[in-house]
């Protein structure tokens, strides 16, 4: 992987749609932004920030997030979601992570990737997944 800077930042606008919702994801009943559809979004942008740094045969895995939703989202609103490389520790990059809508922030997140092989990823996971079978 390339070196990337601390404070490199990504950006993302997204509108929500009828598929975002906490009432389809199952993480509510009210037909507002899912917190789970928000993560989501915080580690596509975490990506798309890094994407560009990436070596043949490289790729990232979230490893943790602690994410804060702070403001209900309704349909057809549409977030802005900035991710700003706050640290890199060898293959560990942490990240700050804010999404807001045209008033206010609508949620925050730190979030952690681990730079992996992506074949030597998979491989360690096929064996897990012979292992769990027998």
């Amino acid at each position: 992987m390339k070196t990337i800077n601390a404070g490199t930042e990504s950006r993302s606008e997204f509108t929500v749609g009828g598929q975002d919702l906490a009432s389809v994801y199952g993480s509510g009943s009210l037909p507002v932004y899912a917190t789970p559809a928000m993560v989501a979004l915080m580690e596509k942008t975490a990506c798309k920030l890094i994407e560009p740094y990436l070596e043949a045969g490289e790729t990232t895995v979230g490893i943790a997030i602690e994410a804060k939703h702070l403001k209900a989202t309704l349909p057809g609103m549409k977030v802005t979601c900035l991710a700003r490389l706050s640290v890199m520790e060898g293959r560990k990059l942490v990240f700050e992570i804010e999404v807001s809508d045209a008033l206010s922030m609508v949620g925050m997140a730190r979030h952690e990737r681990f730079l992996v092989f992506s074949e030597a990823f998979l491989e360690k996971a096929e064996e897990n997944k012979k292992a769990c079978a027998r």
